[in-house]
């Protein structure tokens, strides 16, 4: 019996990822048709409840208002019809078919994990050579970079609005002290900005974004210039293409680690960094 080609190989393992992908969607979705099935008319019941409540607790000796009762009425009404519309769809067949009607979300599970378990097995058996999987994770390499670039790029935003908003607080608490004397009726503008400058302040010191945007264009200038490095040839890649490749994905695997390692040690106190360090 032959081997399949790569193509072949590829193609297969690809099919897998694409059913446990289908499966989790369909896990998502039945999730939410359970949800409306059981939530809505819960929700039903208590809006009923709090109506009833509601005219016992304030309007008990008198009428309630035509405007509460319109009110309660109308979600009461929708509720009911979200309810019937979605009974209607589960268990009879006069309505449009949801996918996967009927099914349980325990057996929607059980499907996942097999498919999941059918996949690791399919690619052991299937997995093409080391090379091969090199030369592969080289492909993806510059989309790495391309996600490195663009968080770092989010974070960079973050940090020059952070700023911004504090050089115009300070600034505005400044002039409004200046302008108004005595300080009403600006004393309120002075609350907001100075609770606004306070709370930019502090997640500034935590988050810490302009340091993870640092960290992440660094990382992501050293990967592209290992990825120029190996289509030059240049060192460290003056070896075989075999050699080059593993030599590439190991130090590339290193710099992700590296990382990592750098984003959790700024989710971590002050104190907890220099034991990290």
């Amino acid at each position: 019996m032959t081997s399949p080609g790569y193509g072949s190989t590829t193609d297969e393992l690809i099919q897998h990822r694409r059913d446990v992908a289908d499966l989790q969607r369909r896990i998502r979705n039945r999730r939410l048709q359970v949800a409306g099935l059981y939530g809505t008319p819960s929700l039903l019941a208590l809006s009923i409840f709090a109506w009833i409540a509601t005219k016992n607790t304030i309007w008990l000796n008198k009428d309630m208002p035509g405007s509460a009762h319109g009110a309660f009425l109308i979600t009461a009404v929708v509720f009911a019809a979200a309810s019937a519309l979605q009974f209607g769809i589960e268990f009879t067949e006069e309505f449009w078919d949801w996918e996967d009607k009927g099914t349980s979300v325990s057996k929607l599970a059980l499907d996942l994990e097999l498919a999941e378990e059918r996949r690791i097995l399919e690619a052991r058996r299937l997995t093409p050579s080391a090379v091969e999987r090199q030369a592969s994770y080289k492909e993806r390499t510059p989309a790495e970079v391309s996600r490195l670039r663009k968080e770092s790029r989010h974070y960079r935003r973050v940090h020059l609005w952070m700023q911004w908003l504090l050089f115009v607080s300070s600034a505005a608490i400044t002039a409004i002290t200046a302008w108004y004397d005595p300080p009403q009726p600006g004393k309120a503008a002075l609350i907001c900005l100075g609770f606004t400058i306070t709370v930019i302040t502090a997640a500034t010191g935590y988050f810490k974004p302009r340091e993870r945007a640092f960290n992440l264009q660094q990382t992501a200038d050293n990967i592209e210039q290992h990825v120029t490095a190996l289509d030059l040839g240049i060192a460290p890649y003056t070896q075989g293409d075999a050699d080059n490749l593993e030599l590439f994905a190991a130090t590339v695997e290193t710099m992700r680690v590296e990382q990592r390692r750098r984003e959790q040690q700024l989710d971590q106190p002050h104190q907890g960094q220099q034991e990290v360090i």
